[in-house]
């Protein structure tokens, strides 16, 4: 392949938040976004690799960028003289059946290792055989950029969508408090991928982002909340906790349909989110009633997009989000007395100051000594059990290197001592929700893949 370096030999320091997720890598928790992307048809490797000298690596530099590291001196991008496509995307053959079951199998396996790091930190599997189509695996180190970056990223190389193109201007905007809890999975426009879509990693921000971080260099003073994230005690030990043992597992749910969601939560007057995430927290009581000493409630860390929706991603990329914790009733409650807990608890959030104050310690971590650094970790893996993304994609279908594209799946990774990382993506008028699990702690993720549908099925009747 062609070689896409510059000559420069320029030298980019990581800024502090990608940094810490650089250092946060470990084997038994890659600071690896996954992403599986379901194609109707197999497009041909020559196809996948036009795309992506075209529009990946000739838009991104990030994407063409190794990791330089040396004592004494902050880790920094530097580009890679040798960089080759070849090194990055692999073409693999799914075995019989070929079924859903086969390439979860396979994209496990897949996930599991920790990438290279004398090249660029990405790596895109295409994979062929899948139920007639094929399938796309990104893996991309979270020290290049967060979630939703990421997603705008690739999405906005598919076919139509053009890197760097501004999104669509956001509808008119709510009281600034409200739009926490209010998540309009699929409510968004794709005109042309997702450089037109207005999408967010997990929630939508508490305000307009500047004021986020604004508040994030004052709101330290706010002592009680700050207390609570700072040394509030680690999450409730189940089954979600414990020994990791960096193997994973995926399994995802049958596509739901959008419409039948918005209308009943429109009915029982709760947010799209709620119900969701309301369905999470019944298949995590299924999960957990084995357990004789099961908790009432665990925490989840739910990532948000700090970055405008009305301008584009910088070429840089990076990572520009925030986290809050919130406590799901996973104890033995009614279905429709656990919907209206997690819409009360969602309701909580929006009147404290925890976000900006996630948000200002997270930016922090990177800049701190590594004893510092690892104590700061563990704000983020103690006090929670799971990570959970909820995305809106595209409402309309998008096609990649020609062959119509029919699903989109995207884990953040875990850190620490995390196990379980849960995707909510809604895309072409459906939800899909996958989960990412360690074997130490979920063996077989298509368990909780089957009580999410058995949950929701009862909160949306057909």
């Amino acid at each position: 392949m062609g070689n896409g370096a510059s000559a420069s030999g320029a030298r980019h320091a990581l800024p502090a938040a990608d940094a810490a997720w650089l250092h946060m890598d470990s084997p038994t928790n890659p600071m690896v976004v996954n992403s599986v992307v379901i194609l109707g048809e197999t497009p041909s490797r020559e196809a996948v690799a036009e795309v992506l000298e075209r529009r990946l690596v000739a838009e991104f530099p990030r994407f063409r960028q190794r990791i330089a590291e040396a004592p004494g001196r902050a880790p920094a991008f530097e580009d890679d003289p040798s960089f080759d496509l070849d090194n990055h995307l692999r073409r693999l053959t799914l075995e019989a059946p070929g079924d859903r079951a086969a390439l979860q199998a396979l994209v496990s396996e897949l996930v599991t290792p920790r990438l290279d790091r004398g090249v660029p930190l990405w790596r895109l599997y295409l994979i062929e055989g899948f139920e007639g189509g094929a399938a796309l695996l990104w893996r991309i180190h979270h020290c290049i950029a967060d979630g939703i970056a990421l997603s705008r990223v690739m999405l906005s190389i598919t076919d139509g969508g053009e890197p760097g193109e501004p999104p669509a201007p956001p509808p008119p905007a709510k009281s600034a408090l409200r739009r926490l809890a209010d998540v309009p999975l699929g409510a968004l426009s794709a005109a042309r991928g997702l450089g037109a879509t207005a999408v967010h990693e997990g929630m939508e921000s508490l305000a307009h982002p500047d004021h986020v971080r604004e508040l994030a260099g004052t709101a330290l003073r706010d002592v009680s909340t700050a207390a609570q994230l700072l040394a509030g005690p680690a999450d409730a030990p189940s089954a979600l906790r414990g020994p990791l043992a960096g193997a994973r597992r995926v399994a995802w749910s049958e596509p739901f349909p959008l419409d039948r969601i918005r209308d009943v939560a429109h009915r029982r007057r709760v947010t799209i989110n709620d119900l969701l995430v309301g369905a999470l927290a019944g298949a995590v009581h299924e999960l957990l009633a084995d357990d004789d000493e099961s908790p009432e409630e665990i925490h989840a860390m739910i990532p948000f997009n700090l970055r405008p929706l009305d301008q584009p991603v910088p070429a840089d990329l990076g990572n520009d989000f925030a986290l809050i914790l919130l406590e799901l009733p996973v104890g033995k409650l009614a279905p429709a007395e656990r919907l209206r807990e997690v819409s009360s608890r969602m309701d909580r959030i929006k009147s404290t100051h925890e976000a900006p104050i996630a948000y200002g310690i997270l930016s922090a971590i990177g800049l701190t000594p590594p004893w510092v650094e690892e104590r700061l970790i563990g704000f983020f893996t103690d006090k929670a059990s799971m990570v959970i993304t909820n995305v809106p994609g595209p409402r309309s279908r998008l096609r990649f290197a020609g062959a119509p594209m029919t699903g989109v799946l995207v884990w953040a990774p875990c850190s620490g001592s995390l196990g379980m990382t849960v995707s909510i993506f809604s895309y072409d008028g459906e939800v899909t929700v996958g989960f990412m699990t360690d074997t130490a702690l979920i063996p077989d993720p298509a368990r909780l893949a089957r009580a999410y549908e058995e949950e929701l099925h009862g909160l949306v009747p057909d």
